[in-house]
C-alpha cells in the first residue's frame, strides 16, 4: 500500500458504495464531478495552479466547461475541492476522529491514514508546487494550507478536546498537541521525499514508525504518568 501511494499507482482510488450486484450507486453528475476532480489534481500536480485553466480541466476530464462550473464556481473552489477529495480518500474527514473513549485505536488509525496521505505522490507534488510558487502566488499556498493542513489540525484538535473529558489523557493545549503529532508523523520519509533522496529502506519500517509515534504521543499525555 505505501509503495503504491508513494509511486502513484493508487492515484485514482475512490470510495463508492456498491449494491449486491457490484454496480456503483453513483449518479452521472457525481461521476462527472469525480472525473473533474481527478483531472484537476493531475493538471495541478503537473502544471501548477497558475498554469492550469478551467478549459484545460474540462478538456482533460472529457466534459464541457459548463459542467465544470456547475460543480465548482471558480478555479479556487476546484483547487480546494481537489485537496479535500484526497482527505476523503484517506478518510481524514469529520467522521475520522469520533470515539473519544478509545484514543489508542483512533490515534493509531489516524496515524496510519495521515501518514500514508502526506507521503503520497500527489500530496508531495502539490506541496512542492506550492513552495516553488509561494513568492509569486502566495494565495495558492494559503488555499492549500486551509484545505489540507489546517483542516486536519482542526480535526485532531477537536478530537483531543473530547479525549480530555474522559480524564485518561490530558492535552493542555490541544492545538499545539495536534501540531506536534502531525509533524512527528512526517518522519524522515517525508524529508527525504522532499529532497528527492532514496527512501527504500524507510518504506520497510514506515508502518512501525507510525505505530511507535502514536504510542509515544499518547504515553506523553497519560494522566498520572511523568
Amino acid at each position: 500500500m505505501l509503495n503504491e501511494l508513494i509511486y502513484g499507482t493508487n492515484m485514482t482510488k475512490q470510495h463508492t458504495a456498491l449494491n449486491p450486484s457490484g454496480q456503483n450507486h453513483i449518479s452521472r453528475s457525481e461521476q462527472k464531478r469525480a472525473q473533474v476532480l481527478e483531472s484537476a489534481i493531475d493538471l495541478f500536480c503537473h502544471h501548477g495552479f497558475p498554469n492550469t485553466s478551467m478549459d484545460e480541466v474540462a478538456k482533460h476530464a472529457g466534459v464541457s466547461k459548463q459542467t465544470v462550473y456547475s460543480h465548482f464556481g471558480s478555479k479556487d473552489d476546484l483547487f480546494v475541492s481537489a485537496i479535500e477529495s484526497k482527505c476523503v480518500v484517506h478518510q481524514l474527514t469529520d467522521d475520522a476522529l469520533i470515539d473519544a473513549s478509545q484514543p489508542q485505536q483512533v490515534i493509531l488509525l489516524f496515524a496510519q491514514q495521515f501518514g500514508e496521505m502526506i507521503v503520497s505522490k500527489e500530496a508531495m507534488t502539490v506541496f512542492k508546487t506550492c513552495v516553488a510558487q509561494a513568492d509569486t502566488h502566495p494565495e495558492v499556498s494559503r488555499l492549500f494550507y486551509n484545505a489540507g493542513p489546517k483542516h486536519v489540525l482542526g480535526l485532531v484538535r477537536n478530537y483531543l478536546i473530547k479525549v480530555n473529558e474522559h480524564n485518561e489523557y490530558f492535552f493542555e493545549n490541544p492545538h499545539e498537541s495536534a501540531v506536534r503529532l502531525c509533524l512527528m508523523l512526517f518522519g524522515e520519509l517525508k524529508l527525504r521525499l522532499e529532497l528527492g533522496l532514496e527512501i527504500e529502506d524507510l518504506i520497510v519500517t514506515r508502518q512501525q514508525y507510525l505505530q511507535d509515534t502514536a504510542d509515544m504521543f499518547l504515553r506523553a499525555h497519560k494522566v498520572g504518568v511523568k
